[in-house]
C-alpha cells in the first residue's frame, strides 16, 4: 500500500494501492473499448432504482471475456492494466491465432505467461478448466453458475473459491461470503485467485474521492424526519422504535438480518447458508 505525507487532513488518512509496482500499460486497447452511459442508479424511466448513485468520472468500458470460450487454442499475458470499472485488475492477453482480448488478472502470474483454457489444461494459476476435473481443495475464480453461461462468481479483488466437494453431478464451492452452494459440474473456473488482494485495505481519505467514484452520500434514517424514513422523527436522538431496522422502504435491512427471498429459484442449490451480522 502507499502512504502519503499529511499535508492535508485528507492525505493523512489516505492510501491507494502501488499501481506502479503491478501496471504495465497506462492507456486500454483502443479496439477493445468502447462508450458507455452509466446509468446512476435510475431504471427506463428515470426513475431512482438504486440508491446513492451518481456523478463520477467519465469512463471507458473494457470488452472483458469472461465466456473464454476459445479452449484448446494458448494465450500469452501481454500487459496488466487497471479497470476503472471494477477492483480486480485486467490484463491483455493475445491468442495463437493471433486475437487479443481482455481477462481478469490472477495473483502468481506475470507479463510473458503462457497459459491455456481446455479440459486437459495443467492445473495451475491462470489455466480454466470444467469444474470436474479440478482437484476438490483448489482455489478458482471466474466460475460458471452454469455451462456456457459466463463467469458470474469470483471476479472481485483479491477473491477466490474454494472446491470443497464432488457428488451427483455437481461440485460443493465455498464461496468468499461463507456460503456453500451446488454449481454443476460442468460449469468452467479459472485456477488461482483473483488479483489487487490489497483492495480492501484502501482508504479514501475524504468525500471527494467518493464523488469521483460515482458514489453519492448516505444519510442515516435517525438524522431524517418521519415522513422520509421509518426511523426518523423525535425529540433529540431517539432509538428507532421497533424490533428490526428497516430501510426507507420499509424491508430490513443491516444488522445481520436475513433479507433473502423465501422463495428464491436456487434455494435447493444452497448447501449452507452465508454467516451474517457483527460475528460473521
Amino acid at each position: 500500500m502507499k502512504t502519503y505525507k499529511p499535508t492535508t487532513p485528507s492525505r493523512r488518512n489516505m492510501s491507494t494501492v502501488s499501481y506502479r509496482k503491478t501496471l504495465t500499460e497506462d492507456k486500454p486497447v483502443k479496439a477493445l473499448t468502447e462508450g458507455f452511459r452509466r446509468g446512476s442508479g435510475r431504471n427506463a424511466f428515470g426513475r431512482i432504482t438504486t440508491r446513492h448513485k451518481g456523478g463520477g468520472h467519465k469512463r471507458k468500458l473494457r470488452a472483458v471475456d469472461f465466456k473464454m470460450e476459445k479452449i484448446g487454442i494458448p494465450f500469452t499475458v501481454k500487459t496488466v492494466e487497471y479497470d476503472p470499472n471494477r477492483t480486480a485488475f485486467i490484463s491483455m492477453v493475445a491468442y495463437n491465432d493471433g486475437e487479443r482480448r481482455y481477462m481478469l488478472f490472477p495473483q502468481g502470474i506475470k507479463v510473458g505467461d503462457k497459459l491455456l483454457i481446455g479440459e486437459d489444461a495443467p492445473q495451475k494459476p491462470g489455466n480454466r478448466l470444467p469444474l470436474s476435473k479440478i482437484q476438490v481443495g483448489t482455489f478458482i475464480y471466474n466460475v460458471e453458475i452454469k455451462p456456457n453461461g459466463g463467469a458470474k462468481l469470483g471476479r472481485s479483488a483479491g477473491n477466490y473459491i474454494e472446491l470443497i466437494a464432488k457428488d451427483g453431478g455437481y461440485v460443493d464451492l465455498k464461496m468468499p461470503s461463507s456460503e456453500i452452494r451446488k454449481v454443476p459440474e460442468t460449469a468452467w473456473a479459472s485456477i488461482g485467485q483473483v488479483s489487487n488482494e490489497e483492495h480492501h485495505l484502501e482508504k479514501l481519505g475524504k468525500a471527494g474521492r467518493s464523488r469521483w467514484k460515482g458514489i453519492r452520500p448516505t444519510v442515516r434514517g435517525t438524522a431524517m424526519n418521519p415522513v422520509d424514513h421509518p426511523h426518523g422523527g423525535g425529540e433529540g436522538r431517539q432509538g428507532r422504535g421497533r424490533r428490526r431496522a428497516i430501510s426507507v422502504f420499509g424491508k430490513p435491512t443491516g444488522k445481520g438480518q436475513k433479507s433473502r427471498t423465501p422463495k428464491k429459484y436456487s434455494n435447493h442449490l444452497i448447501v449452507k447458508r452465508r454467516k451474517v451480522g457483527k460475528k460473521k
